[in-house]
């Protein structure tokens, strides 16, 4: 339907553009015009319910001439933070606050925190939810002050809000250093050999956690750990350089389409 043109709006998780770039890859020479024209007629493409790889943002506009629009929000409170429809759109960044709503980020002790330090996203505004259905203790500890708390961890730079990943999942804590999941993430899918990958945590006596990579590859029949760490020693601090690696067929995901990091966990914990 795409490629007959009379769609006007489309909106999708990252891995079924993921999956449409790749369809588009493999198609006939003529078979990418048709798509590719069909695609630029529409009004609006959207991206949500998980982060955006910048990379799939630049393909898809290659392939499309669409900046697809980023967002972002929750079941509890809908849309907060969205870049601008008509303006300019920031790779790798949700923008800023919609109309009506309020977002800042605190630390753990719940202070607010100045623009390029790292912070929890907590929102304020008539589009947060009131209560958790007959779930008293979940809904105080929800909120903070009157401030819904996302769970979510997000920067401030250059006046936009870029996230960071989930406080419990994509905030790894190793050897005194907070890693951003997301952000080793971003540098993985650059390497020539890797087609996907996701990012945890491994629990560590020594470091808290070591940074664990699972990955699927491209046209290699193997990847080798040493040299995934020598690779990425040029492109990331040495900190975030993972120091286990998996390498697997296709990463688990739920119905949704997103990648669900504590089978990942579980995974290399069944492989050690």
């Amino acid at each position: 339907r795409i490629a007959s043109g009379e769609l006007t709006l489309f909106m999708a998780v990252p891995t079924i553009y993921v999956k449409l770039i790749a369809e588009w890859e493999t198609s006939p020479r003529e078979r990418q015009r048709i798509l590719s024209k069909g695609a630029a007629k529409l009004r609006l493409m959207v991206s949500g319910s998980a982060a955006l790889p910048v990379s799939t943002l630049k393909r898809w506009k290659e392939i499309t001439s669409h900046t697809l629009l980023e967002r972002y929000g929750m079941t509890e409170m809908g849309m907060a933070l969205s870049n601008s429809y008509r303006g300019q759109r920031i790779p790798g960044s949700v923008g800023t606050p919609l109309p009506g709503v309020e977002v800042r980020l605190v630390d753990e002790r719940g202070a607010d925190v100045p623009p390029g330090i790292a912070g929890e996203i907590e929102v304020r505004g008539d589009n947060v939810f009131l209560e958790y259905w007959r779930k008293t203790d979940a809904t105080r500890e929800a909120f903070r002050h009157g401030w819904f708390r996302t769970g979510d961890m997000a920067v401030v730079e250059n006046g936009v809000y870029r996230i960071l990943g989930r406080t419990n999942i994509d905030i790894l804590k190793t050897g005194g250093h907070k890693v951003s999941a997301l952000e080793v993430e971003e540098v993985l899918r650059s390497h020539p050999e890797i087609a996907e990958c996701a990012v945890v945590g491994i629990p560590d006596p020594e470091w808290g956690e070591r940074v664990a990579a699972a990955v699927v590859l491209k046209n290699v029949a193997a990847l080798q750990l040493d040299d995934l760490r020598a690779w990425a020693k040029e492109h990331i601090a040495v900190h975030k350089v993972p120091s286990r690696l998996l390498v697997l067929d296709s990463l688990p995901r739920n119905s949704m389409g997103k990648v669900t990091k504590p089978a990942i966990v579980d995974m290399f914990r069944e492989a050690q």
